[in-house]
């Protein structure tokens, strides 16, 4: 049963990330302190003496480090910046509570990376309206020239191939996480196996000794046995001895 630390926890982590799901003003500043309480609250529950298993610990953990790397994504200027530190993220595996079908901090994710896009694209669409917007306000005979729209096209190829850069180093950024996240999964289970083998391999130790032991111990209690027969045989003897040669001698 969860302690009333981690029961608090839960519902924090669960305000923190209904609240990162929402677009928020540039003067929200709750979700920035919550998530400091959280980790505070972390600390507190690793130290608790009904503290929960390992690996609920370390859930815990990947969730509020997403929190604060979302947090600290949205402070950077440039949404190709934004978009690039958000696929370095690392989402929860798990619900934070049990009505959630996906993961709410993936939910998040997910938007964030959607929302990064957009930005992206309104960029480099506001960029060409300014372009135009420019052309237009210039007289017709310096609009037709050639030069100038020479220099527009290239300046639309040249965005255009920003884009297609920074996508490019996203996907390539993307594919590196992923590749990692494998090879770390595939270290994990085989360490797993490796200390299921162990496991196994003492369990076996430990029945060969006991069995041993057991043997040992019925082998002393025989021993022991027949010493008390033999000595109580050889005082009965005795006595029947000493009771026949002392009438003898009188």
């Amino acid at each position: 049963m969860a302690s009333r630390l981690e029961i608090n926890f839960i519902r924090l982590l669960s305000r923190c990330e209904s609240m990162a799901s929402e677009k928020r003003g540039e003067t929200e500043w709750r979700l920035e302190k919550y998530v400091a309480a959280l980790e505070e609250m972390l600390v507190a529950l690793r130290k608790s003496q009904s503290k929960p298993t390992q690996e609920v610990l370390t859930e815990y953990t990947r969730k509020v480090d997403f929190l604060k790397g979302l947090l600290e994504a949205e402070k950077l200027l440039s949404p190709t910046e934004k978009a690039l530190a958000n696929q370095f993220l690392a989402p929860g595996r798990t619900p934070t509570i049990a009505n959630e079908r996906m993961p709410a901090s993936k939910t998040v994710h997910l938007q964030t990376k959607a929302r990064c896009t957009g930005e992206m694209r309104d960029e480099l669409l506001g960029t060409l309206d300014g372009d135009l917007r420019n052309r237009r306000g210039l007289p017709v005979d310096e609009r037709q020239s050639a030069a100038e729209l020479d220099a527009i096209l290239q300046r639309h190829h040249d965005l255009q191939e920003k884009l297609a850069e920074d996508m490019l180093n996203l996907a390539r950024n993307l594919k590196n996480n992923t590749l990692a996240a494998q090879n770390i999964i595939k270290q994990d289970n085989q360490t797993l196996t490796q200390s299921m083998r162990q496991a196994d391999l003492n369990y076996e130790k430990l029945k060969t000794e006991s069995e041993r032991l057991e043997q040992h111990t019925k082998k002393s209690v025989n021993w022991l046995l027949w010493l008390m027969l033999i000595l109580v045989s050889f005082t009965f003897i005795s006595m029947i001895l000493f009771i026949r040669i002392v009438p003898r001698l009188r």
